[in-house]
C-alpha cells in the first residue's frame, strides 16, 4: 500500500519504522554507558557528566518518540498483531533507555569509586549488557519484514533465531553479574557500607538493561506466536 494512499491516511501510518527508530535511540543510550564508566573509573566526573547529559538528551528523544507512537498507533483491526502487544514491546524498549539513564545518574550523583578488584569485570559486564541491547536492536530491524511478509514462515524462522541469540547474550550478562558480585563480596569490608550498597545497586541496574533487552525479544516472540 502506498504511503500516501487514502486508506493509509485514514487508518494511520505503519508504526514499525518509528518503533525501530525508538529502539535505535534506546540502544544509543546504552552504548554511551561505556564512555561514562571509563570516565568515572578515572574519577573524571566532569567528563562523565557530559556523557550523562548526552544520555539524558537521547532518553528525552526516545520519550518524545514513544508518546508520538502511542498517539498514532493504528487500531488492531488494521494491523497483523494486537495493538496491545506493540505497546508492550514499546514499553520494554523504553525501559532499556531508562535503565541506562539510571545507571549514570546513580554513579554521577555519588561520584562513585569502583573498587579496583572489580573494575575489569565490571567493564566486561557493561559491554555484555550493551551486546544484549544490540541483539535486541538486530531483532527489531526485522519487524518491518515480518509485517510486509505477513509473518511468513521464512521470516519467522529468521527472527526466532535472532531471539535465541538474544537470550544467549542475556545469559552471558547474567553470568558476568554473578562474577562481579562475588568479586565485590571479597572486598566489601574494605569500603564504607553505604558506598558498597550503591555499587551493588549499579550492578543491579546494569543487569536490568540486559533483562529489558531480553524482554524485547520475549515480546517479539509473542508477536510471532499470534
Amino acid at each position: 500500500m502506498a504511503a500516501d494512499s487514502p486508506l493509509m491516511a485514514l487508518f494511520g501510518r505503519s508504526p514499525v519504522k518509528p518503533m525501530q527508530e525508538h529502539i535505535q535511540i534506546a540502544h544509543q543510550c546504552v552504548t554511551k554507558l561505556l564512555d561514562f564508566y571509563d570516565a568515572a573509573v578515572e574519577k573524571d566526573y566532569e567528563a562523565a557528566a557530559v556523557v550523562r547529559q548526552s544520555i539524558i538528551d537521547l532518553e528525552n528523544d526516545a520519550d518524545n518518540l514513544k508518546r508520538d507512537i502511542r498517539a498514532h498507533l493504528p487500531n488492531s483491526l488494521f494491523m497483523p498483531v494486537p495493538r496491545s502487544d506493540l505497546l508492550e514491546l514499546l514499553t520494554m524498549q523504553d525501559r532499556l533507555a531508562n535503565a541506562a539513564k539510571d545507571v549514570s545518574g546513580v554513579m554521577l550523583g555519588r561520584e562513585m569509586v569502583i573498587p579496583k578488584k572489580i573494575r575489569k569485570n565490571m567493564r566486561k559486564y557493561i559491554i555484555s549488557s550493551i551486546e544484549t541491547s544490540e541483539s535486541a536492536l538486530t531483532a527489531l530491524r526485522e519487524l518491518d519484514e515480518l509485517f510486509e511478509t505477513g509473518f511468513g514462515s521464512r521470516e519467522v524462522k529468521l527472527v526466532s533465531g535472532l531471539i535465541l541469540k538474544l537470550d544467549k547474550a542475556e545469559q552471558k550478562a547474567d553470568e558476568l553479574e554473578i562474577k562481579v558480585r562475588r568479586q565485590l563480596r571479597t572486598v566489601e569490608q574494605d569500603y564504607p557500607p553505604i558506598d558498597i550498597m550503591f555499587v551493588y545497586k549499579v550492578i543491579e541496574l546494569i543487569g536490568d538493561m540486559a533483562n529489558y533487552a531480553q524482554r524485547v525479544g520475549s515480546r517479539m516472540q509473542i508477536l510471532l506466536a499470534r
